[in-house]
């Protein structure tokens, strides 16, 4: 899905989460401040990535700068594009950030000029849509029994019942769907689960979180504010507090110590 956003300086939170979704991220910042990233909240000072990034597949979230205004285009994509867009398979840049010029050298920088230099929005989409199709024309195809197994997955969360209807042993399945995917079978489902606990709190803020856990397949209440915090660094509680609409953003400069903040 590609994608155009204008990003001001946030004037009440200088930081955000950002919750995985199992997908890789393919992002160029038009604007002169680079992405900064950080370890967790009490990084004081982070680190430096680029202005044209890739993000691998991820299960957990990360901590990104805020403090600057930035104007972006990106893509997301499914993680078996890798190979072909960047040279690796996914499980090789799951859970990372690289600077898109340490796998396409020049490249990088010369697709950001065009991009910069695109009178309009929908000419700077076009571009990044072009530079992606001539290199997906090499794509290789996903292995059948990973594509098979992506598929049970709407379904089911059972790891052991899909190993077993593909043919495969654990080990092998696991080893393919990972080079497909960039994450292990078990990660996955739990970043495809959430993402239903997501949908569910944008649809009703109201809804109860008991029913929330039950709905989405967690053994108990517990068991679900543990990964809820996880994979978003904050309590249930903390999350709608700063909720805004975007699912998968979570400013926390509101959030005040003992309310939520992963320490």
């Amino acid at each position: 899905m590609l994608w155009l956003a204008d990003q001001p300086a946030s004037p009440d939170a200088a930081r955000e989460h950002v919750i995985p979704n199992g997908e890789m991220h393919l992002v160029f910042r038009l604007t002169d401040d680079p992405l900064r990233l950080f370890r967790d909240d009490d990084d004081a000072v982070g680190h430096i990535v680029s202005a044209a990034i890739v993000a691998g597949p991820r299960s957990t979230f990360h901590v990104k700068d805020l403090s600057t205004p930035v104007r972006s285009v990106g893509v997301q994509l499914y993680p078996w594009t890798a190979e072909a867009l960047f040279g690796a398979p996914p499980d090789e840049l799951a859970g990372r950030h690289l600077a898109l010029e340490e796998v396409w050298g020049g490249a990088a920088l010369r697709t950001r000029e065009r991009l910069q230099e695109a009178p309009g929005p929908e000419l700077q989409l076009d571009i990044l849509e072009g530079v992606l199709a001539e290199r997906l024309a090499r794509v290789r195809r996903v292995h059948p029994a990973a594509a098979e197994a992506i598929e049970r997955f709407r379904a089911t969360s059972s790891v052991r019942d899909v190993v077993r209807a593909s043919g495969y042993s654990h080990r092998a399945l696991v080893a393919l769907f990972k080079r497909a995917v960039g994450l292990a079978p078990k990660r996955y489902c739990r970043v495809r689960r959430f993402q239903r606990v997501l949908r569910r709190i944008a649809a009703n803020r109201h809804t109860r979180w008991t029913e929330i856990a039950l709905a989405a397949g967690y053994s108990d209440q517990p068991h679900f504010v543990r990964e809820f915090r996880e994979l978003t660094g904050v309590t249930p509680e903390a999350y709608l507090k700063v909720f805004s609409g975007a699912t998968h953003h979570v400013k926390v400069n509101f959030l005040q110590d003992g309310a939520g903040r992963s320490r």
